[in-house]
């Protein structure tokens, strides 16, 4: 079905115009019958399809169609894995077709700013470029199947206290390199069909009525082509948003947002070409939705399980492996401790809560792959709804764990531990499951903890328990996949995607987060997740990028294509890694950039590309990433662009960021003019004389001063007199060439120089 969408607008009335930028209600788009547009519906579903039979709501309190759960972004970002995800994009396209949906609603790339974000199990990672790369992949792979995807929650959404009313406040470098980079990523590469709005303010405007987001650098800047459509209840003045470049309200506010915007076209405060535009993007979307409908569409729910099992084994990051307890023998006598095992946290709360077409257990699965060769006792060890330890439970549990050769313990965080609409208090497991884990490994030398958690957790047993698989929230075949991995049948390849502080405290934002009343201000700036720990030099539990695996490697042959190159260029980098150990593997390389000088502040690394490869014992295989310009570049305010100082760069590979393996070097010039200096009575000399092209101006004005500085020193023998002499002479403002130099310099003198230093950049 195509429809002419230019025509359509042309002979619509002003009534409909301002009629059809609400909803029609809670999850379709309204229609215009007259002339042939049908109504579509859109739904949540980050990492499953999430359509609601009956009464509609946003907080997943009301069940849903069956579909795959897949495991959420937390765990999907910890393959770093473009192709896989993007074959969990196609999955979820092809379910979303089968139930008549135009549009799901995510991936969201909001920033793992701190680890108490109650939503961070919908979120890739702290670091912007991998968020931008996995949902880069998503997006592409749901919208190849004709269904539109919505990035959200544009911007700075990065918290669950007080969502609707909190005002971000974050400086323009900080948002540019950390929480809009993402956005951009995805914007540019993949063409979202439609982007959502966050609830939030954004430095004093709401998301949804702030144009500089949404006109200026989303549609100008970036060039996005689809429908903007708010968060659900986030319109706070409906014809501001129109105004704004927030297109469509969702879900329907009946007549009362229509007619504001009615109203404020009629009195000229919202120009009717505004208004045409957001109607203009809305029928656009209906009608590449209906382009790309699929008649008689459906899937195999087998076949997505088992993608769903083999993406969850890819997701698991094994965090500690002492003695190579792990892959478990096929043999003896094993205890599976924890009601986790029995009832798995596979998925989050809130609005992105699936119903799964099926669910495993792991038990079962653990049996299955042992064949009958070792046998299973259960322990239940803690009740999931209660916080307190149980006794009982607990001797249980040791008693089993005392009578076999291994211990697997299921853990984590509940289901009331972290959902949409609150952040967690603290970042600590339940105590009855700590204590259990304490418990067990005090019988039994061989205790493996498998984790079931949207975010880092405090481990205060880790140097008591032999292994620790961080299994995320993963999905429908939670149980299967931790089988695969346990008895290893798959080796575990997944990375971190986000920093695990010791402890809360050590996080950046603990002191600023989650704000104030209404006000939550971004003070730790760039230094988020590893870039502030790697800065700080502070001790992690496990640093980002961190996931060990059955088999080892080795790292070689680190080539550049060009050690000098411009700005404008690009690069390839290249190395050799070798499966240096017994059984197949997959390898991820991570590559971070080190501006070794800059004038302005920067991390000590940023990740700025990765690869993962899949190697057979004793194979080698070389992975290659390709750098442009922002790979060197940081956000200029003053230019308000991307900017790259002419310098050195080191080129770091390694396996994680605490574990950089190889490094070389290149010399990159800048092709930019750099920022226009303004030089006034208040610019110091050190900054005027580190210029060689404005030096010898002010050399000669300030001479006389300089002398009358060592008259002020004369006959102190003491080295520091004259240190502090020369600091002062080094930042004292231009003004003091007068103040200072005895007479022989004015105040005239004083202008024309300052007029002469500005002519520079002219």
């Amino acid at each position: 079905m195509k429809l002419n969408v230019g025509e359509i607008l042309a002979q619509m009335t002003l009534e409909e115009k301002a009629a059809f930028v609400s909803g029609k209600n809670f999850w379709n788009l309204k229609g215009l019958e007259r002339f042939g547009v049908p109504s579509i519906m859109v739904t949540d579903g980050p990492h499953g399809l999430r359509k609601q039979d009956g009464s509609a709501d946003h907080l997943g309190l009301n069940a849903s169609v069956p579909a795959t759960a897949f495991p959420t972004a937390a765990g999907l970002a910890s393959t770093w894995d473009r192709d896989l995800v993007k074959q969990v994009g196609v999955a979820l396209g092809e379910e979303t077709q089968a139930e008549n949906v135009g549009v799901i609603l995510g991936p969201g790339v909001n920033i793992k700013r701190s680890p108490l974000g109650g939503r961070n199990f919908e979120y890739f990672s702290e670091d912007p470029y991998l968020a931008s790369e996995m949902a880069t992949s998503h997006v592409t792979g749901v919208q190849s199947q004709g269904v539109g995807t919505s990035l959200k929650h544009f911007a700075v959404n990065n918290q669950e206290h007080r969502r609707m009313s909190t005002d971000a406040i974050v400086d323009e470098r900080t948002l540019r390199e950390i929480y809009l980079a993402a956005f951009e990523g995805v914007v540019k590469n993949a063409q979202p069909w439609t982007v959502m709005t966050s609830y939030n303010r954004v430095n004093g405007t709401y998301a949804s009525e702030n144009e500089y987001l949404l006109t200026d650098i989303l549609k100008g800047e970036w060039g996005h082509q689809g429908m903007v459509v708010s968060d659900w209840g986030g319109v706070n003045e409906a014809a501001e948003a129109i105004k704004a470049g927030n297109e469509l309200e969702m879900p329907s506010s009946g007549e009362v947002g229509p007619q504001k915007v009615f109203k404020a076209v009629q009195e000229g405060t919202l120009p009717v070409e505004k208004l045409d535009q957001a109607v203009e993007r809305i029928l656009t979307l209906i009608a590449k939705v209906m382009e790309h409908k699929k008649e008689n569409a459906a899937y195999d729910k087998e076949q997505h399980h088992q993608l769903a099992r083999k993406v969850a084994a890819d997701t698991m990051v094994l965090l500690k492996n002492e003695d190579n307890v792990l892959p478990l023998k096929k043999a003896g006598n094993i205890a599976v401790i924890g009601a986790f095992a029995e009832k798995p946290r596979y998925q989050g709360g809130g609005s992105s809560h699936i119903h799964p077409t099926r669910k495993d257990d792991v038990r079962e699965e653990m049996q299955k792959l042992a064949g009958g060769a070792a046998s299973f006792i259960y322990a239940k060890g803690y009740n999931i709804e209660e916080d307190a330890p149980n006794t009982s439970l607990i001797k249980e549990a040791q008693e089993a764990a005392r009578q076999a050769d291994v211990a697997v313990v299921f853990a984590g965080l509940p289901d009331r531990y972290e959902s949409e609409g609150y952040d967690r208090s603290h970042m600590r497991l339940p105590d009855n499951h700590n204590e259990l884990i304490a418990a067990v490994a005090e019988v039994q030398p061989n205790t493996i903890v498998v984790l079931s958690n949207g975010s880092p957790v405090e481990m205060p047993w880790l140097s008591s328990v032999k292994a620790v698989l961080e299994g995320y929230l993963a999905g429908q075949a939670f149980g299967g996949a931790a089988a695969d991995l346990l008895f290893g049948e798959m080796s575990p390849s997944g990375k971190l995607a986000e920093s695990f502080p010791k402890r809360l405290e050590d996080n950046p934002s603990y002191l600023y987060f989650p704000g104030e009343g209404d006000r939550v201000e971004y003070r730790e700036g760039l230094f988020v997740g590893y870039r502030y720990y790697d800065k700080t030099k502070t001790e992690t539990l496990f640093p980002f990028g961190h996931g060990l695996s059955y088999t080892t490697f080795e790292y070689s042959n680190l080539q550049i294509s060009a050690h000098k190159l411009k700005d404008t260029d690009t690069i390839e980098v290249s190395v050799d890694v070798t499966n240096t150990g017994q059984v197949a593997g997959k390898e991820i390389v991570q590559l971070y950039v080190r501006d070794v000088e800059s004038s302005v502040t920067r991390p000590d690394k940023e990740l700025k590309g990765f690869g993962k490869v899949e190697l057979a014992p004793g194979e080698t295989k070389t992975v290659s990433m390709v750098l442009g310009k922002r790979a060197f570049a940081y956000y200029n305010v003053h230019l308000k662009d991307w900017y790259v100082e002419t310098g050195e760069f080191e080129i770091l590979v390694g396996r994680s960021s605490a574990g950089i393996e190889l490094s070389e070097t290149v010399h990159v010039e800048s092709t930019s003019r750099g920022p226009k200096r303004i030089f006034t009575r208040n610019t110091t000399i050190g900054d005027i004389l580190a210029h060689e092209d404005s030096a010898d101006i002010v050399k000669a004005a300030s001479e006389e001063m300089m002398k009358q500085f060592s008259q002020m020193g004369a006959g102190d023998e003491d080295d520091s007199t004259a240190d502090m002499m020369g600091a002062m002479m080094k930042y004292l403002p231009l003004r003091n060439l007068v103040t200072f130099g005895g007479g022989s310099f004015s105040e005239e003198q004083l202008e024309e120089l300052i007029q002469k230093l500005n002519a520079l950049d002219e």
